[in-house]
């Protein structure tokens, strides 16, 4: 089986003059805005009652990003150059509260980070890359308030996931700009459980495996094959770190990038527009799941900045892994490497085409499941 490099889904190098392709893109988000729509006109008197639960669900929760990250003259400034460019802190919990306790490997207390992706959407609006940051990854914490609402110093060497639990979303977004000098804009969180009630929403996901995977603390059980995963076998195939590869969390980004693929692929391939009612319980299902910033925490910002995006292609984003190696330490721990890191990072802040040698780490994690 030839072994395909976690980092990227394509290393081919990425211009940002090439003619746009929206039109997948841009029917999958009429279907799901105008199918929402049908759902409300035809409910009559019901129609304020689903506009406003849909509305309430983001409500829950909303992270006051510019409060909690401090003053202007304190974050990375947005260049001049950028325009109309947006980043986007998009993260994974794995918290085993509520519902997400029901799930395989429950009993762990706390909650992670478990997939953090800053995602950068150029100037026009038509291209983006999503920059995946390792979860094992040794950062430095600035200094935060805990979620128990203590003063937490800043520390150096500490695991990147571990940020998530002991300070919440809004200090895992001030790490990030801490450590790559990119402002975050926005902010979206999704739990385990939600994203299983999205997978499930749709009649699941069909996923092809290119040799057997087990993983029983992941509750991951699947042969070599195409398989349709529902939720709960997406959620064990997303979380699996033991069950291919060398059972590290780089092995599992190379797997969560091939899921979202397939996700996108299957959404967009159906008739949501055709199906009103399946639309509403996604979009029930993923409101209910999401914890936004404040600006995008109503439905109407939402869709608005969804609306934004419609000259993006999902099946065109470039996924890269942050640039790591193995610590020299702790060799169960990684951290970024130089001069890689860097020179990502300040492709992105200045909007311009990731570097080839960015687009490559010394630390692989393996071979992906296919």
């Amino acid at each position: 089986m030839s072994q395909t490099h976690p980092a990227t889904a394509d290393d081919r190098p990425r211009s940002r003059r090439r003619a746009p392709s929206p039109k997948r893109g841009r029917r999958l988000r009429r279907g799901l805005l105008l199918g929402l729509l049908v759902v409300l006109l035809t409910g009559g008197g019901t129609a304020w009652w689903l506009y406003h639960g849909l509305d309430s669900n983001l409500k829950d929760g909303a992270v006051d990003l510019d409060r909690a990250l401090g003053d202007e003259k304190n974050r990375p400034a947005r260049q001049a150059s950028a325009g109309d460019a947006v980043n986007l802190l998009v993260l994974g919990s794995d918290s085993r509260a509520g519902d997400n306790a029901a799930l395989a490997g429950g009993s762990t207390d706390g909650a992670r980070a478990d997939t953090t992706l800053l995602v950068h959407i150029a100037a026009g609006r038509t291209e983006a890359v999503a920059v995946s940051i390792p979860r094992d990854t040794l950062v430095t914490r600035p200094a935060c308030t805990g979620r128990d609402g203590t003063a937490l110093p800043s520390a150096d060497r500490v695991m990147f996931n571990s940020v998530y639990a002991q300070a919440g979303p809004a200090c895992t977004a001030k790490t990030v700009e801490k450590m790559s000098r990119v402002r975050v804009d926005h902010l979206v969180e999704v739990d385990f459980a939600g994203f299983k009630e999205i997978v499930d929403a749709i009649g699941g996901v069909p996923l092809t495996v290119r040799e057997d995977l087990h993983d029983r603390s992941a509750g991951l059980d699947l042969a070599a094959g195409t398989h349709r995963l529902d939720g709960t076998e997406a959620l064990a195939f997303v979380r699996s770190r033991k069950g291919v590869g060398d059972g590290s969390d780089l092995g599992r980004i190379g797997r969560q990038q091939q899921f979202m693929t397939a996700l996108l692929a299957e959404i967009r391939r159906q008739d949501l527009l055709g199906h009103p009612t399946r639309t509403y319980r996604i979009a029930d299902s993923l409101t209910g799941s999401l914890t936004t910033d404040s600006e995008l925490a109503s439905l109407s910002a939402l869709v608005d900045f969804g609306r934004s995006l419609d000259g993006i292609d999902p099946a065109a984003m470039e996924t890269i892994m942050l640039p790591v190696e193995y610590d020299r330490v702790d060799p169960n721990r990684v951290v970024a490497v130089e001069p890689q890191a860097s020179a990502l990072w300040r492709a992105v802040r200045a909007d311009e085409e990731i570097p080839a040698s960015a687009r490559r780490s010394p630390a692989n994690g393996g071979t992906p499941a296919s």
